[in-house]
């Protein structure tokens, strides 16, 4: 578990992002009015808006029991579950999502899943995670220029930023993936030169902890290597979750009863949000996300319906998102490894 002085910051950080966040997006403007104006869309849209949530979180889900199954680790969907709640909770409360992946491993180090084994399954779905968002950047980038022109202007360096810090973060993984012998020669060579500039002390334990860890990514490399066609059903089915969250921002839009905006438009100016928002160390890209909404959308949401589509999206595809995660991921603290915690401890009384 996240120690208390690390709960306490993060807290602190989250409160103060959250309400910079509602400073920034209502100062000046008439709360009751949107809240009036939100109080009267169609809420028949509003239902498989929040769908598009929970299968979100389902497909990574999905993902994990697939992954598992074909480790011969045969996990329970419902408990992939609650692995997933687990991990988007805490990935939306924790600067650059950094808690979520360490809190699913506790989980299922719970339920006797070794930690090599998890940490291979959450490093295949944060590659496939990334490289969706890396494919959607260069998509954009590249080969929709109109669209960047249209939408766009505005956001020009973030977006750009977005996607470099994305296409980063995926060739380093992919080296540690696909070259794990280089990625530890890398790895190696820069704690030393660390050490010889005396910015690090050498101790002989971090070595070796650094060394051990390396090792895990040899084990992602085998199973690429030996699983093509199952990275290739990670990635469908990761392409189906990633745009399941950015459909949310279309229903919210016909909500309003709005048209004359395509559903590509909309759905791809939420992708390129998250694209922009998802490398930038702020807990969910709090505050940012709600900003690059209102420069982008401003000519999709009109008739002064800018600010309440921000408020209804931002509000159903995040908070949503984290207030359900958060009731599953109390769930998982009573349920996961109980079970198997009371069966052995029945085998010792038998056995005693």
């Amino acid at each position: 578990m996240l120690n208390k002085k690390k709960s306490i910051a993060n807290t602190i950080f989250l409160v103060l992002i959250f309400a910079l966040t509602l400073y920034s997006v209502f100062h000046g403007e008439d709360l009751p009015a949107v809240l009036r104006t939100i109080g009267e869309v169609n809420p028949w849209y509003l239902i498989p808006g929040t769908a598009g949530v929970i299968l979100f979180i389902w497909g990574e889900s999905i993902i994990i029991w697939y992954m598992f199954g074909t480790l011969d680790i045969h996990e329970k969907k419902r408990t992939c579950f609650l692995y997933s709640c687990v991990g988007f909770f805490f990935s939306a409360v924790t600067p650059s999502a950094s808690g979520g992946q360490p809190m699913q491993i506790y989980y299922m180090r719970k339920n006797k899943i070794p930690i090599p084994v998890a940490t291979l399954v959450l490093m295949i779905v944060t590659i496939t995670y990334k490289s969706v968002l890396v494919f959607v950047g260069l998509f954009v980038a590249f080969f929709q220029r109109g669209f960047v022109h249209r939408y766009l202007e505005g956001i020009l360096p973030i977006f750009y930023l977005g996607v470099a810090l994305n296409v980063g973060c995926c060739v380093a993984m992919s080296i540690l993936a696909f070259h794990p012998e280089l990625a530890k020669w890398i790895m190696m060579k820069g704690l030393r030169l660390l050490e010889k500039s005396r910015l690090m002390k050498h101790k002989e334990k971090r070595t070796k902890k650094l060394a051990d860890s390396m090792e895990q990514y040899k084990a992602t490399a085998a199973y690429f290597g030996t699983h093509k066609k199952v990275i290739f059903n990670v990635i469908l089915i990761t392409f189906f979750q990633r745009f399941s969250l950015f459909f949310v921002t279309w229903f919210v839009y016909k909500a309003f009863g709005l048209h004359g905006t395509s559903i590509y438009d909309v759905v791809m100016l939420q992708a390129v949000v998250s694209v922009s928002v998802d490398m930038l160390p702020l807990p969910g890209g709090m505050g940012i996300s709600e900003n690059l909404f209102l420069i982008i959308f401003k000519t999709v949401f009109t008739a002064g319906l800018l600010l309440p589509g921000m408020v209804l999206s931002r509000g159903i595809a995040f908070y949503v998102q984290l207030l359900f995660s958060a009731t599953l991921t109390l769930v998982a603290h009573v349920r996961i490894g109980r079970g198997r915690e009371e069966t052995t401890e029945t085998c010792e009384q038998q056995a005693g």
